[in-house]
């Protein structure tokens, strides 16, 4: 096969995700200061669950011809670079600012949930139950967040000049919401094809492949709308973009692919290395919050690049782990 094919399209996608990685987070800010509502929420739920379309497209499909170590898989492994790679990455580029509300109510139900999926999964099964039970609570948590936006619980961004989509009007920033959103989800799959396709024509192994291109590929949406929302000043899209992504894999993703057919025999890798290490991760956010190096003592706290740091070399030690595993298994 001729390399040119995926040449362009590595080149194509590349292009196209940078440009719709700005138009979204353009859009997103902007409807959010138009419609009143929290950065932070319409971080989480417009940018974190839109993003995720490509990991519930392949965990819905996988878990409905019987794979579960994919459907599984692709959600926790998700949740790992979102963690691990994206909010490290973004802090590295530029200290992340975390309102009060996320680290009191949205990041504490982050970590409850993957304690409750990781209670759920100890047997080595997902049934129909423990799948309802996941979708149960990500509806609770979707509505008690809309509520308290509703009531004020968190107050909408104001709209400085620098802001991000300042001077949209209504239905400007709702279309490149939308439309950076599409571009975003389509362009990061070409780009995965293209690489996967030139990976394999210069002798790149399968694993080698699977562990870097296809892994960050599924979580590229995330990746480019955190690095742009970082860069522009917009934190609470960057932050929220994470945490509603991570909310969105742990409780709609995976309860939605038990909900399609119960899994009886879990691979046993899945639980004991990936979940452990998303809750791990996400305990992370938590436990290194009172030390004044990685956070400093505000009212708006910030991930510092040292604490940026850390999580990409979590993620390095992650991926060292799954290259060793997948040798012994080999």
């Amino acid at each position: 096969m001729s390399l040119l094919l995926p040449v362009l399209a590595v080149l194509a996608g590349l292009a196209a995700l940078v440009w719709s990685a700005g138009r979204f987070v353009d859009g997103a800010a902007a409807s959010a200061r138009l419609l009143g509502v929290p950065a932070l929420l319409v971080g989480m739920v417009v940018v974190g669950f839109g993003t995720s379309a490509p990991e519930l497209t392949v965990s819905a499909i996988s878990a409905w011809r019987g794979n579960s170590s994919i459907a599984l898989g692709n959600a926790w492994g998700s949740n790992i670079c979102n963690i691990g790679l994206i909010l490290g990455v973004a802090a590295a580029i530029s200290p992340l600012a975390i309102r009060r509300e996320a680290l009191r109510f949205d990041l504490p139900i982050l970590f409850g949930t993957t304690v409750l999926s990781w209670f759920l999964l100890a047997d080595g099964a997902l049934s129909r139950a423990d799948a309802f039970v996941l979708l149960v609570a990500f509806s609770a948590w979707l509505g008690t967040s809309v509520r308290r936006a509703v009531r004020g619980g968190a107050a909408p961004e104001s709209a400085s000049a620098d802001a991000p989509g300042a001077g949209l009007s209504g239905r400007m920033a709702a279309f490149w919401t939308v439309l950076g959103l599409v571009v975003l989800v389509v362009s990061s799959r070409v780009l995965v094809w293209g690489a996967v396709e030139l990976a394999q024509a210069i002798g790149v192994s399968d694993l080698v492949i699977g562990l870097t291109v296809v892994a960050v590929g599924t979580s590229l949406p995330e990746l480019a709308s955190s690095i742009v929302a970082a860069r522009k000043g917009a934190d609470d899209l960057a932050v929220g973009n994470v945490i509603g992504s991570n909310l969105f894999n742990t409780l709609a993703v995976v309860g939605l692919a038990g909900a399609i057919r119960p899994m009886d025999a879990i691979d046993p890798a899945v639980y004991e290395r990936d979940v452990s290490w998303a809750f791990f991760l996400t305990g992370i956010l938590l436990l290194i919050l009172p030390f004044p190096c990685l956070y400093r003592k505000a009212a708006e706290r910030r991930i510092e690049r040292p604490g940026g740091l850390l999580l990409l070399a979590l993620y390095a030690v992650y991926l060292v782990q799954l290259v060793l595993c997948a040798r012994m298994h080999a």
